[in-house]
């Protein structure tokens, strides 16, 4: 990878693959050998039986203790028993494989379904937007709190936003209205509905999720803008490109948007799958939109005529945006501060700017940063 090349580390990931290359060559001939060891001895053993058998049988005949007849009888009888016998001998190995494959297998039928809980019976036919959150508290590993009595309303077609330093709960407050998790205590409601009691895929198709990290798949571009909503007509999807500003680095490509992009969109940069991911939010026509970061590696001038699309596409949506950069969230309708796991302030930007407290500390920093980062090297 580039990252490999930039610091050099060529001969350090050589060698590391080398030694889990040498470890596993080093199993499979254990196992080559464990296998034909079987297969020896067992071979060794029948020919062995077999070389007795004519000896004595031979040795009866001679003695009149036994007829030709009955030596012949008796070795097709054991041809039919012996060959039975060496196959379950050899088989050992493979049962071994197969038990283990069988609890690799196990492992993953029982890993939870996360739309079969018995409690998710509305489906949603109809969704206004409104998300609230009422005295919401939530842990990852059941210990450690990520969220403490959290509660806000979002209003239908309002944009809020998220602010707050890393870890200080954003994100998880972004997985639970996703419905990625259930809140541990309190409940979230979606137009007065418990979301924990609408089926996820009524919810999910309702919500239009753009992330940090612009996650997109192998495939073409086409097929990556229509993913969320496959129905799409090529003009909606050309449209949302262009929006998006995907029509400016896919027209470069040999195929346009029917180049492949390759695992992870590996064969383009961070801004230009994120643009991807905006396009494939409007063309999926979400009532409930997230923006996790969605413009964080956008250049100024890329992130000037994407932020024009979002408000486009925000406009009559119910809105939550996770940002860093006050262009992106100083116009939305209500701002929550998180910090220590709680919203510590809750307002619009000139309100949280005025009191000078932790909105504003937070919003100096960013700036700061992103005056460095525009700051020509």
């Amino acid at each position: 990878t580039r990252a490999v090349k930039a610091y050099n580390a060529e001969p350090r990931m050589q060698a590391a693959f080398a030694q889990h290359v040498r470890r596993l060559s080093a199993n499979l001939l254990r196992s080559a050998d464990l296998h034909a060891m079987v297969t020896l001895f067992t071979t060794l053993l029948s020919g062995g039986v077999i070389t007795l058998l004519i000896y004595l049988g031979s040795a009866f005949v001679l003695s009149s203790r036994m007829t030709v007849g009955s030596l012949v009888a008796y070795f097709v009888l054991v041809g039919f028993l012996v060959p039975p016998l060496v196959q379950l001998a050899r088989a050992g190995a493979q049962f071994t494989d197969a038990f283990a494959a069988l609890q690799r297998t196990r492992e993953v039928l029982q890993q939870p379904v996360e739309a079969a809980s018995t409690s998710r019976s509305v489906v949603m036919s109809q969704c206004g937007g409104e998300i609230a959150f009422e005295n919401v508290s939530f842990s990852y590993d059941g210990e450690e709190p990520a969220l403490l009595n959290v509660s806000f309303t979002a209003l239908r077609g309002t944009v809020t936003a998220l602010v707050g330093s890393s870890g200080a709960g954003k994100s998880t407050i972004i997985n639970l209205i996703a419905g990625f998790y259930v809140p541990s205590s309190g409940r979230i409601t979606v137009d007065g509905v418990d979301l924990n009691s609408i089926t996820l895929d009524s919810y999910r198709r309702r919500l239009g999720i753009v992330l940090q990290d612009g996650a997109v798949f192998d495939g073409t571009i086409y097929d990556n803008v229509l993913f969320g909503r496959p129905s799409a007509s090529r003009e909606e999807a050309l449209s949302a490109c262009s929006a998006a500003h995907v029509d400016a680095f896919a027209k470069r490509l040999p195929n346009g948007y029917h180049t492949r992009i390759g695992e992870n969109g590996v064969r383009l940069s961070a801004g230009e799958r994120q643009r991807i991911a905006i396009a494939r939010a409007i063309v999926a026509d979400p009532r409930i939109l997230i923006l996790d970061e969605a413009t964080s590696n956008l250049d100024l001038h890329s992130e000037s005529l994407v932020q024009r699309a979002l408000r486009r596409l925000m406009a009559g949506r119910t809105t939550f945006i996770a940002a860093h950069r006050l262009s992106t969230i100083e116009h939305a309708d209500q701002i929550l501060v998180i910090d220590a796991k709680r919203v510590v302030e809750q307002g619009r930007h000139e309100s949280l700017w005025a009191k000078r407290g932790r909105y504003y500390e937070i919003m100096q920093v960013a700036r700061l940063e992103h005056a460095d980062a525009a700051a020509p090297l």
